[in-house]
């Protein structure tokens, strides 16, 4: 078996042009605001900044060639993004934020011709944000998205939609929306979902308020929606009636993969920051980085970066070949959201005090990364559901032996 790690001339020449825009243009412009992308002026510095992005030709990597991206496969896109999420705006300066990133990934798979041409093309372009609904209150649809409570009924000429989401990620100033309603059954059926494009404008969609979070720098916030006999034509079901399930995993799984590429260009900055710290910080009567026990923070950051991009890698290579991939995404995600969350605390820690201050940026990329242990699946779902799958492999393997 021949195996290739190696990218082609294209995609690293893309790298190094997405790392000096990051470092050129938006790390400035983070570091004037502490990060906090409502201080930096949402939408009005989002317009700016994919400008500069589209004039580099370094916008939308992901999307299709045929909506003005570069189509790049799951594999190509791990070290772009890597390089983009090294300042907590470069994924929404380049087009590859969540969620649009991911939204945009399932229309390209799922959507009709017509509903490109609404819906992806101006979200591949820049010209909208999206959201994507399916999260709710207590006892609706969470970690385990088969409570879905938010019901679509079937009236002349299409559907209307009544539920209540939460936590939905960039709804305040999204374009339209992807909703995720049950059209039958009941809450705890693990069927009987399906997905809606509605205009965020539609009458009885109501964006409510922001929910307070401990990370600053996703556009549009994290709010409640409400949805009030809101009315969706027949043309405008994503996909087929009742697949809903099956077509969030064309999304969740690759948008796992992605977070953990921009997360990890998080952490490496980290990373870099301390290493430099420690380098030229003398304690003790040399600098901080001769010292065992730094040397030992060092090298188990070095470890989590190399074994985070390996698991992308395998987990990527398997999306690539059309496969799943249930197992390797949930293992890397696992791994990676976790790893992450450790080097950049002992990034903080090899920075002492300065590391906890906002003198330099640590304090805050600690802030950003530690919700990524819960979005997209806690650690502890998908610890559960990957045993549930390897246990219930052995013991269908254990039933053939027996037969």
């Amino acid at each position: 078996m021949t195996v290739e790690l190696s990218y082609s001339d294209e995609v690293t020449g893309l790298v190094a042009r997405t790392e000096a825009f990051v470092r050129e243009v938006v790390l400035p412009v983070e570091d004037a605001n502490g990060g906090d992308i409502a201080v930096a002026g949402s939408d009005k510095i989002r317009v700016e900044l994919q400008g500069e992005a589209k004039s580099r030709g370094i916008f939308a990597p992901h999307a299709p060639v045929e909506y003005g991206g570069l189509g790049l496969d799951m594999s190509d896109r791990a070290p772009v993004f890597e390089a983009a999420g090294y300042s907590l705006f470069g994924p929404l300066a380049v087009n590859i934020a969540a969620p649009d990133e991911g939204n945009l990934h399932l229309l390209a798979h799922v959507a009709s011709q017509g509903q490109k041409e609404q819906f992806l093309a101006p979200l591949a372009h820049g010209d909208q944000r999206s959201a994507f609904a399916m999260t709710e209150p207590a006892p609706g649809a969470g970690s385990d998205p088969s409570a879905l409570t938010t019901r679509a009924e079937k009236a002349p000429g299409g559907w209307k939609i009544n539920g209540h989401k939460w936590f939905i990620t960039g709804a305040d100033g999204a374009g339209f929306f992807i909703v995720m309603a049950r059209t039958s059954g009941a809450p705890g059926d693990r069927g009987g979902a399906t997905m809606f494009l509605t205009p965020a404008d539609a009458p009885g969609l109501r964006v409510d308020r922001h929910i307070g979070t401990l990370d600053k720098s996703m556009i549009g916030g994290h709010c409640e929606v409400f949805f009030d006999d809101l009315f969706v034509p027949d043309e405008a079901v994503l996909g087929a009636v009742d697949e809903g399930f099956a077509y969030a995993q064309v999304r969740l799984g690759p948008a796992r993969m992605t977070h953990v590429m921009r997360w990890l260009g998080a952490a490496r900055r980290a990373h870099d920051i301390a290493v430099a710290h420690v380098a030229r910080r003398r304690g003790f009567g040399s600098a901080l980085g001769d010292l065992g026990m730094v040397q030992q923070l060092v090298a188990d950051n070095e470890i989590d970066i190399a074994a985070t991009r390996a698991l992308l890698v395998r987990a990527c290579w398997e999306l690539d070949q059309g496969d799943a991939a249930a197992n390797a995404t949930a293992i890397a995600k696992t791994f990676g959201a976790e790893a992450i969350g450790r080097i950049v605390d002992r990034s903080v820690q090899m920075c002492g005090g300065l590391g906890v201050s906002d003198d330099l940026p640590l304090a805050r990329l600690s802030r950003e990364v530690r919700p990524f242990r819960v979005y997209d699946g806690p650690s502890e779902v998908h610890r559960w559901a990957l045993a549930k799958r390897v246990v219930g492999a052995a013991k269908r393997a254990a039933r053939e032996q027996a037969q």
